[in-house]
């Protein structure tokens, strides 16, 4: 039986901030980066995992998986893979390591990109992709992958089974469909703060000749330009495309209420991130404050018990979980479960650097056996750094298409890390 006998990282940073690629209120100039995780066992086994940072501070993030590697070391592989429950709070509930989080910030996404990999490494030996590997497995065994610590009091083991029985029925004419015709999306590729207005205007004329039923352009740096801004967009893509905006948690709760309600005019879809995702209370206040445009919110949420209580308050009409975010797979699986419970559409966060390769999966598996539904479901696209990808993801009619080869997605190309690597990398 193998077992794991190395862990390998690499901070791998790409210069966006040269374009302003990525840039909104808050980070305005962002090098979209990933600390990048190799596993490998003593019989050629890989697996491979990623977390995603704006740039400085990757290398925190890659020493914080070379410091919980260490518990992986010497594991039967088959002990980890095929039981990915104990394997999370392995990581997750170290005793030593807790003390760093607990289950937020740096700590929390190392274990993430190492559970990832270690996803990684099982779709691969199934030889399926990460979406249809959930797919596919028992009620039973993806529930116990979830760490019900938290949130049981909504949430139980129970719950999450009878959820994930009902999603049996019809599941193959789900996974067919998907494989058919793919996921939607929308894009933020138009909508990056430090786009001029003719740029904005080319790129939203172009998202919807692709496809694309919503962009998202980012606000809250100056009132006057996000009116001149959305008045743009509203014009280049007509009143029947949704346009989103995304405040990156700037304002304060009767700030976000006020300048919400002076960009009514131009029909927000919804307003992301209004305030500190920590802020539940607010976001709840602010739900009520911007009505009838919705309040996303997800990305920065660092943990299932976050989301928890933003649901419990009926804070958010849409929740947007991220790949990299919270502690890989097996919180994503508890964050779907809940919004499922809830009755709450979840809308991925992607673009960064892998993003969007990761987080497909979770609307697919989340089609095909939780929520089964697509409405008022889509994926947010970006179309930056794909190209570094063994497995890019696929945009067609402004839908995802299926990920076909086995694994999360997460592979970069080897030329590709060891040119970007910081700050050694030629690219560099």
């Amino acid at each position: 039986m193998s077992k794991i006998v190395s862990v390998n990282t690499t901070d791998v940073r790409f210069p966006t901030s040269l374009e302003l690629d990525g840039s909104d209120a808050v980070n305005v100039d962002p090098d979209y980066s990933a600390a990048y995780v190799e596993i490998s066992t003593d019989e050629g086994e890989k697996g491979y995992g990623l977390v995603f940072t704006c740039g400085r501070g990757n290398e925190l993030v890659t020493a914080a998986m070379e410091s919980y590697g260490d518990l992986l070391l010497g594991r039967e592989t088959e002990e980890l893979i095929y039981n990915l429950g104990d394997a999370s709070r392995r990581l997750v509930h170290d005793s030593q390591l807790r003390w760093l989080g607990p289950e937020k910030g740096v700590s929390h996404m190392a274990c993430g990109g190492l559970v990832n990999a270690l996803w990684d490494i099982r779709a691969r030996h199934e030889q399926k992709p990460l979406w249809l590997l959930l797919s596919e497995m028992s009620p039973e065994e993806l529930v116990s992958t979830v760490d019900f610590t938290h949130i049981r009091n909504v949430l139980t083991p129970g719950d999450a089974t009878a959820i994930l029985e009902r999603g049996q029925e019809n599941k193959q004419e789900r996974i067919a469909q998907l494989k058919e015709s793919g996921f939607p999306a929308y894009t933020t590729t138009p909508g990056w703060l430090g786009y001029s207005d003719e740029k904005l205007v080319r790129l939203s004329k172009e998202a919807v000749q692709d496809g694309f039923g919503m962009i998202k352009l980012k606000v809250a740096g100056n009132l006057e330009d996000d009116k001149r801004r959305l008045a743009l967009a509203r014009s280049a893509v007509g009143p029947d495309i949704h346009i989103a905006i995304d405040a990156n948690q700037r304002w304060e709760e009767q700030e976000a209420i006020d300048w919400v309600n002076q960009l009514q005019e131009y029909n927000p879809y919804w307003i992301e991130e209004p305030t500190s995702t920590d802020d539940i209370l607010a976001h709840a206040a602010i739900r009520k404050g911007v009505h009838p445009v919705k309040v996303a919110t997800g990305e920065a949420v660092h943990n299932r018990i976050i989301f928890k209580q933003l649901l419990q308050a009926g804070a958010i009409d849409v929740m947007q979980i991220d790949s990299t975010r919270v502690a890989g797979v097996n919180e994503n699986i508890a964050n779907l479960l809940l919004a499922a419970h809830f009755e709450v559409p979840v809308c991925p966060h992607a673009g960064g650097v892998g993003l969007c390769e990761l987080v497909q999966h979770f609307s697919f598996f989340d089609y095909a056996v939780v929520s089964g539904s697509m409405e008022n479901r889509m994926i947010e696209f970006v179309d930056h750094l794909h190209e570094h990808f063994v497995e890019p993801v696929e945009i067609s009619n402004g839908r995802y298409q299926a990920p076909e080869l086995p694994g999360i997605g997460a592979e970069m190309l080897q030329p590709a890390v060891e040119r970007w690597a910081f700050a050694a990398g030629a690219g560099w």
